[in-house]
């Protein structure tokens, strides 16, 4: 993932950076708020809400609780590392890339750094989104996995950051 080719000004690339972080940082705490509720009002008394419920529970693991025996300090050494590289990621690619691409990548950093920071402290995350025919989860996990098919979706688009046009030689013509 490189950045493309077009030029921005440095004031709007750090406008576009700040911008994209700032998203993150909204995302992460909308996530944390409601985590923060969930845990207040949610043990021992779950709300049905047809198709997606509202329980309480917890995931020492990562994703479908992957590596929930592994020990809390790898967990969140790990998850940090993959953070900072969705940050560095997100800020290279920022100034240049089309709104989309920044959309999917702050998405990203904002469900992995709402997941880390809810994780520090006791080395499992809050989750509270039961379906009952899938493993429960949260709203960080959600944009994980949004974000995550966002940058697919548009990585097969022609346009995609770092590729560059093909030239039609006169040949060709």
């Amino acid at each position: 993932m490189t950045a493309p080719t077009t030029a921005v000004a440095p004031s709007g690339a750090l406008k576009r950076r700040t911008g994209l972080l700032a998203l993150a940082a909204v995302m992460a705490g909308t996530d944390l708020g409601l985590k923060a509720w969930a845990e207040r009002n949610l043990p021992g008394s779950p709300i049905e809400g047809g198709p997606l419920d509202l329980e309480l529970a917890y995931n020492s693991g990562v994703a479908f609780s992957f590596a929930a025996d592994a020990p809390a300090w790898t967990v969140i050494t790990v998850t940090a590392l993959i953070t900072t590289a969705v940050a560095v990621v997100l800020w290279r690619t920022a100034a240049a890339s089309r709104g989309p691409w920044g959309v999917a990548l702050a998405a990203v950093l904002g469900g992995a750094l709402a997941n880390l920071i809810d994780r520090a402290p006791d080395g499992r995350v809050t989750d509270y989104l039961h379906t009952g025919w899938w493993p429960t989860f949260n709203l960080a996990d959600v944009f994980i996995v949004g974000g995550g098919l966002l940058l697919v979706a548009l990585s097969w688009r022609e346009d995609r950051p770092g590729r560059r046009p093909e030239r039609i030689s006169s040949a060709q013509q």
